[in-house]
């Protein structure tokens, strides 16, 4: 297949066209595959990436910038721009990755747009790598939230009790099934300040406690700050208590 079109959609036309040949070539093709290109492409990536948030925001700090460039280059925030570039068509692999739909797979699509901004590094210069990565994260960034991108559930919660002056949530295990290889734990999480009760199951406590967390965090948003400061007062502990339902959560990684 053609690249003129991926090109097209890059709005870069490369100047030695076996670089880009390259770039999508996986090892399950042949020898000449992008893997090389794709370190080199990381580590462009990351460099920019970093300019273009340390050029956004002035007041965040080291750890917040670093959190930030950990979630915009990470495989999946890759992957989705691979997918609005349609890269997945243009991808060279071998019989067997054609066969198990690799050209799906987020880990090669994520890998391959890497190797592309290397080629592009190599083919022209930083610059116009610069320039590159920079259109294609430029709607990203439009809408990153620098206080919750990349932070949990347990860590948005507590972030929004201390931000109001209220205490932190209390989660507490009230049950476990299954046998010890496949466990699934029930756990609550409570709210005093907002009488909000939730109880979440996973397959770990941790993960449990992350989908708990998620479910107060919804609840207590939705109340009112007038709401909740009635709530703390000992007459308002009559009031009927918020229990959502029971929600099954993924094992968080």
């Amino acid at each position: 297949m053609s690249l003129a079109k991926l090109e097209s959609r890059l709005d870069y036309r490369f100047a030695d066209a076996a670089l880009l040949e390259q770039a999508v070539t996986h090892r399950s093709h042949g020898a000449r595959h992008n893997e090389r290109l794709e370190f080199l492409g990381d580590s462009v990536l990351n460099f920019v990436v970093a300019a273009m948030l340390f050029e956004r925001y002035a007041r965040i700090d080291e750890g917040d910038l670093s959190r930030l460039r950990a979630n915009l280059v990470k495989q999946a925030s890759l992957a989705e721009i691979a997918q609005k570039l349609d890269l997945s068509q243009y991808l060279r692999l071998g019989e067997g990755e054609l066969k198990s739909g690799g050209f799906r797979r987020p880990s090669i699509l994520a890998d391959t747009l890497e190797a592309i901004f290397g080629a592009i590094f190599l083919d022209a210069g930083f610059e116009e790598a610069r320039r590159v990565i920079s259109q294609l994260y430029a709607p990203v960034m439009a809408n990153v939230d620098p206080r919750t991108l990349g932070k949990d559930a347990k860590t948005l919660l507590q972030e929004f009790l201390q931000g109001r002056k209220l205490a932190l949530p209390v989660y507490t295990v009230v049950a476990t099934h299954g046998a010890a290889h496949s466990q699934q734990f029930e756990v609550e999480c409570a709210i005093g300040a907002f009488d909000i009760k939730v109880v979440a199951a996973g397959t770990s406590r941790r993960a449990a406690e992350q989908s708990a967390a998620k479910l107060a965090l919804e609840a207590a948003e939705a109340a009112s700050p007038a709401q909740a400061k009635r709530r703390s007062s000992p007459k308002a502990r009559k009031t009927t208590q918020l229990t959502l339902p029971v929600a099954v959560a993924q094992e968080v990684k």
